[in-house]
C-alpha cells in the first residue's frame, strides 16, 4: 500500500518526476564505463547554464590552479567525469528544493542546507573509514530526503498536518504515513527508481531512518547517510525534523568500523566541509 501510493506521488509530483533531461543524460554517460571527457563534453555544451557552472567550479580556490581554464573540454578533464555529474545533479536538485512549498517549521532553504550538510558529513566518514567513494558517498547524501521535497509539494494543508503530528511527539516518517499513507523513504525510493539512479541510491532514499532493515552488503552508504543525518542535525544544519535518534549507537559504529573519537572528528570538521561543498555546487 505505502509503496504504490509513493509510486504514485513520485510519478505526479510535476517539478520532480523527471529530472531535467541534460542530467539524465549526464548520468548515463557517467555511469557507463566506456565513456570519456569527450561524450560528456558533447552534453555539457549544450547547456550554457551548466558550462558556466563548471567553469567557476574549476576556477575556484578550491582546486588552486595556476590560470584560468576558459576551455570546457579541459575543464572536465581536470575535473573528472564524476565531479561534473555532481555538479549537474546538485544543479536540478537546487531548483527543486527551493521550488518545494512552505511552512513556517519545514521550507526548502532549511531542507537543502540539511542535505548539502549531510553529503558533506558522508564524505567525511567514508574517508575516515578508508573507502575511496566520495562522490557517491555526497551525492547519496544530497538526495537521501528527495522524497520529502515531493511531499512538501503534495500540498500546503498536509505538511501543516505532519508537522503538527510531528511537534505533538510523533516520529516524522509515522506522522506521513497518517496523513499520506507513505513516507517520504518510500517516495525517495520511487524517485531514485524513475529517474534510473544506481540501486545504492535507492537503499539510502529508502532506508536511512532504519539502515538495518536492509541486507548487511546493501545497507553501508544507508549506515552512513544515517549517522550523518544525527550529526547534522544535533549540529542544527538546516531542518532537523525528520531525525528521531539523537544518539549513534555502538552497533552503527561498529557497521562502520569507526572509533568514538574518529566520529568526533568527523563532526567536529563538518562545517567547514559544508562551506567547501556549498562553495562548489551552489
Amino acid at each position: 500500500m505505502a509503496d504504490a501510493v509513493a509510486k504514485k506521488i513520485a510519478e505526479h509530483t510535476v517539478e520532480l518526476s523527471t529530472l531535467p533531461e541534460i542530467t539524465m543524460r549526464i548520468v548515463q554517460v557517467v555511469q557507463d564505463p566506456r565513456s570519456t571527457a569527450h561524450d560528456l563534453h558533447k552534453i555539457v555544451a549544450n547547456d550554457p547554464a551548466l558550462s558556466s557552472r563548471i567553469l567557476r567550479v574549476v576556477n575556484s580556490a578550491f582546486y588552486g590552479l595556476p590560470g584560468q581554464i576558459g576551455s570546457i573540454d579541459r575543464a572536465i578533464m581536470l575535473l573528472g567525469l564524476n565531479a561534473v555529474k555532481n555538479i549537474a545533479i546538485a544543479a536540478s536538485l537546487s531548483k527543486m528544493f527551493k521550488t518545494a512549498t512552505q511552512c513556517d517549521d519545514l521550507n526548502g532553504k532549511d531542507l537543502w542546507t540539511h542535505s548539502v550538510a549531510v553529503g558533506a558529513a558522508n564524505k567525511l566518514l567514508t574517508t575516515a573509514m578508508g573507502l575511496s567513494l566520495p562522490d557517491e558517498a555526497f551525492l547519496t547524501g544530497l538526495i537521501h530526503d528527495i522524497g520529502l521535497v515531493a511531499v512538501m509539494q503534495t500540498g500546503g494543508d498536509n505538511l501543516i498536518e505532519i508537522v503538527q503530528r510531528v511537534k505533538s511527539g510523533i516520529p516524522f516518517c509515522q506522522a506521513e504515513e497518517a496523513v499520506l499513507d507513505t513516507n517520504h523513504q518510500e517516495i525517495g525510493k520511487a524517485l531514485a527508481t524513475r529517474w534510473k539512479f544506481p540501486r545504492s541510491f535507492q537503499y539510502v532514499t529508502g532506508y536511512h531512518h532504519q539502515p538495518t532493515d536492509l541486507a548487511p552488503e546493501n545497507r553501508l552508504l544507508a549506515v552512513v547517510t544515517h549517522v550523518s543525518d544525527i550529526l547534522c542535525s544535533n549540529k542544527e544544519l538546516g531542518q532537523t525534523l525528520t531525525v528521531n535518534d539523537i544518539d549513534i549507537t555502538p552497533e552503527m559504529l561498529q557497521e562502520m568500523n569507526l572509533t568514538e573519537q574518529s566520529l568526533t572528528e568527523v563532526s567536529d570538521n563538518i562545517e567547514q566541509e559544508l562551506d567547501v561543498v556549498r562553495a562548489l555546487i551552489e
